[in-house]
């Protein structure tokens, strides 16, 4: 063999061990992508204190960048039960997605923590993570179980199930609300597991939503534009596009009986809030009404009545005529953004019909609702 050739040889060596030993040190060159067909997030909760039910959702997105920086996105839109109504119920009156549609797992990995993980095959480590839900974030901790598959192939699972406190999220009147529509008792607590399944991606294409050549600072996942903040008395919200479809639903036109189930539901939800005193719809409303909207549209054939309640503080008068002005705004909200008025009608009630004894605050505030109640055929 010539010099020349053991020369080749060896540089090609060299270069295959240099290779090697930079994805040693950094084995997230390049990134990796979540696999979402084959990950899961799964969630129990335990309804009249011994009936265990196990949910999941179906839409997952994310990756882990180059520096470790791992993102996992949930569209809560896509909880899933395995009954309609009560994905209903999960998404309008626990989740509030309307007002938060994702939750975010945020982690930072350390390369070091994973070193030996080719040879190992499968090693648990302690795991510092935030989850961001309903608006709160807060950091946790979690025994993980990373597993080696091959080359372009990481899991990253649980070890076990991960408690979460519905307080901690702000949830606790998410769960009341449930458990005023479904009639049962909830533990307002409940348990989460994930078996994630991670795929290299090629260095020229990150994982989506991962921007690796962001500053740290700044957010892997990009989230829609959120509305400012805003105080006071606001405008009538203005035309609003329907969320994104994640939910697992009928598409197109709902049956009837779907119709009726979800205006049932949103009936409870109390997100339709005017400034105090009035009949002038907030922009808190916004997201909210477009979801009504959304179902009001799926249900071409129904005639819808909106009834404007109130609850028993100040004279009567005031407040059928205070009903009956929130009402007809609701509408004509409906009316503006092409609903035709003719399957539309407008009914204030007054305090006429408590949904819950006027005796708290909290009833009191259940009982100053707009309720959407199908007549007929539109």
């Amino acid at each position: 063999m010539s010099r020349f050739h053991r020369a080749a040889m060896l540089g090609a060596a060299v270069a295959v061990a240099f290779s090697a030993l930079a994805a040693q040190a950094n084995p997230f060159a390049g990134g990796w992508r979540l696999s979402p067909e084959a990950s899961s997030l799964t969630f129990q909760s335990i309804k009249n204190n011994t009936t265990i039910e196990q949910s999941s959702f179906a839409s997952l997105s994310g990756g882990i960048d180059e520096r470790g920086e791992a993102v996992v996105e949930i569209a809560l839109d896509s909880v899933d039960t395995k009954i309609d109504l009560r994905n209903v119920r999960m998404r309008f009156l626990f989740f509030e997605t309307f007002r938060f549609p994702t939750a975010t797992i945020r982690m930072a990995v350390d390369p070091a923590a994973l070193e030996g993980l080719p040879q190992r095959r499968r090693m648990t480590v302690t795991a510092d993570y935030t989850l961001d839900l309903h608006g709160v974030t807060k950091p946790m901790q979690s025994e993980i179980v990373v597993t080696y598959l091959d080359a372009e192939t990481v899991s990253v699972a649980s070890a076990g199930p991960i408690p979460v406190a519905a307080a901690d999220f702000g949830l606790t009147e998410g769960v009341l609300k449930l458990q005023d529509a479904a009639k049962v008792t909830i533990v307002p607590a409940g348990s989460v597991s994930f078996d994630f399944l991670f795929t290299r991606s090629a260095p020229a294409q990150p994982a989506p939503g991962v921007a690796s050549a962001q500053p740290a600072s700044q957010p892997l996942v990009q989230r829609a534009a959120q509305p400012a903040a805003q105080t006071g008395a606001q405008p009538a919200p203005q035309q609003v596009a329907a969320p994104a479809r994640a939910a697992l639903e009928t598409s197109g036109v709902f049956s009837r009986e779907e119709c009726e189930g979800r205006f049932e539901i949103l009936s409870r939800t109390g997100s339709i809030t005017f400034s105090s005193g009035s009949a002038r719809l907030t922009g808190e409303s916004a997201p909210f009404l477009a979801a009504i909207l959304d179902i009001v549209r799926r249900c071409p054939d129904l005639a819808i009545e909106v009834g404007g309640h109130t609850d028993s503080i100040g004279a009567p008068d005031l407040n059928q005529r205070l009903s009956e002005a929130r009402a007809s705004a609701v509408a004509e909200y409906l009316a503006q953004n092409g609903v035709p008025a003719t399957r539309v009608s407008a009914r204030g009630y007054g305090e006429a019909r408590p949904a819950y004894p006027n005796d708290t605050p909290r009833n009191r505030a259940l009982n100053r609702r707009i309720e959407f109640v199908v007549q007929g055929e539109g």
